[in-house]
């Protein structure tokens, strides 16, 4: 049987998913997108035309993923692609007027605003959470799970979503 404060600190791990999940859900919801999508279309937004390669640079992801993340968005027509007249090996990504204006409703990333506030704390708290975040996905035996820094639910596969959840928020089973 779990302490008080063993209690506590599950909870504040399932409030911790819980935040990430619901976030997710609005942006899917709301706007038809995931977190990395929206990660995606932000830098685009800011930087303007890049190859697929910078755009994963730019957001610590893969190329591969970045890949599939165009290709969604250039499905809803958020993004074109523009194939280099010199060298038809090098693929531009630029937004679309359309990605324009669903960016300019849709809400910061879950950890654009979690940096900003990370930042605000002095580098030796910083450092104190990221060790003992650390220590917590060892102690979970998630050292070897392959992660991005974009938080959100991965729905590439269905068996690693939450389960869903009623107005209440309470699991619906």
């Amino acid at each position: 049987m779990a302490t008080d404060l063993e209690e506590s600190i599950l909870v504040a791990l399932r409030r911790i998913t819980r935040a990430i999940d619901l976030h997710s859900r609005y942006l899917a919801n709301t706007f038809g997108l995931t977190g990395p999508q929206l990660v995606c279309l932000r830098v685009l937004g800011r930087r303007g035309s890049l190859t697929p390669s910078e755009i994963a640079s730019e957001v610590s992801l893969s190329q591969a993923t970045v890949t599939g993340i165009v290709d969604r968005l250039a499905s809803r027509q958020l993004v074109t692609r523009t194939r280099s007249d010199t060298d038809r090996r090098l693929v531009t990504i630029a937004i679309t007027d359309a990605g324009l204006a669903l960016l300019a409703d849709a809400p910061s990333a879950l950890q654009e605003k979690l940096a900003q506030r990370l930042a605000a704390l002095p580098e030796a708290e910083q450092e104190g959470i990221r060790v003992t975040l650390e220590r917590i996905v060892r102690m979970m035996d998630g050292s070897d799970i392959d992660a991005d820094p974009v938080l959100s639910v991965d729905s590439s596969n269905p068996s690693e979503i939450a389960e869903p959840v009623d107005e209440g928020q309470r699991p619906i089973r």
